[in-house]
């Protein structure tokens, strides 16, 4: 099929304008009625700064920024099984299964993410996480041990913190991810269920070779969305310490009094971020789609 090419009119020319007229429009409001002084000067050495003996290293945002993709990333790559066991089971046949998956999604996406974040954090870093040692055994561990932990997960006195942040964000959006499995395996025809089972397949068979594979294209842009959720979610765990990029943002907003750079640098670090995962999802998308 010939995509239509996209040109550029006098409506996108005038509809731009009128979005940098209301922008300015915005900032002009801001320094006049607000009497700010605006300082953007200073919001680069909050990204990097120069060390005499370690030299160019991150700062407070980009090590905010850092966390939060180490947050997303775990919290996604645990929340991507949790989903698809609760999709199965959800789908199943028999009628337990689908009472526990029904109720696992249910109560998730029922209750407030901020309610689950605390009810984790203090259940599992003050009962659960202690009796492992985790923290204790980290640094009894290796150098390079120690370091490999700080670039993948946290320093040894965050850990037990991020962690629990890492399990709530991945059972929350697991249970999204669940619901969205759950929709990509109805959404294929029956007869081709009924097809499998004539040559003699099994059910995990059928899901396997058949079901999910076709599943899976239609399930990349939900998920896209939900990849994109979760690191918009991530900014909740703030409120448990944890030094993600929003988290920064307010003890840095606290020391300077630079609410609007600072929260406007936030924020289009944040854009980078999604809009990131949004251009590889769309890639994504194509190539499965043009494999087929």
């Amino acid at each position: 099929m010939m995509q239509r090419r996209l040109r550029w009119g006098r409506l996108d020319t005038f509809l731009l304008l009128l979005l940098i007229s209301v922008v300015g429009y915005l900032g002009y409001r801001v320094e006049a009625g607000l009497e700010y002084r605006w300082n953007w000067s200073v919001i680069p050495q909050y990204l990097l700064r120069f060390d005499e003996t370690d030299g160019w290293t991150t700062n407070l945002l980009l090590q905010g920024l850092l966390t939060t993709i180490r947050l997303s990333f775990w919290s996604l790559l645990l929340a991507l099984p949790v989903g698809l066991a609760a999709g199965l089971l959800r789908t199943s046949l028999h009628l337990f299964n689908r009472l526990l998956g029904g109720t696992f999604v249910t109560l998730l996406r029922n209750l407030p993410p901020l309610v689950l974040v605390l009810i984790f954090y203090f259940f599992l870093s003050d009962q659960i996480l202690p009796l492992l040692q985790v923290g204790e055994r980290l640094e009894a561990a290796p150098q390079w041990l120690k370091a490999l932990s700080v670039v993948l997960l946290a320093p040894a006195d965050q850990l037990e913190a991020f962690l629990a942040a890492v399990m709530t964000l991945a059972l929350f959006e697991g249970a999204y991810i669940g619901e969205i499995v759950r929709a990509g395996i109805n959404s294929i025809e029956t007869g081709q269920w009924e097809a499998a089972k004539a040559l003699g397949l099994r059910r995990w068979q059928l899901l396997r070779y058949i079901v999910l594979p076709q599943a899976f294209q239609k399930m990349i842009p939900p998920l896209a969305g939900q990849a994109i959720s979760t690191i918009k979610d991530s900014a909740i765990v703030s409120v448990i310490s944890i030094q993600e990029l929003t988290f920064q943002g307010m003890e840095l907003m606290a020391a300077t009094y630079l609410t609007f750079e600072v929260w406007i640098t936030v924020t289009l670090l944040y854009f980078i971020l999604t809009f990131s995962c949004s251009q590889l999802a769309g890639w994504v998308e194509l190539r499965l789609r043009r494999s087929y």
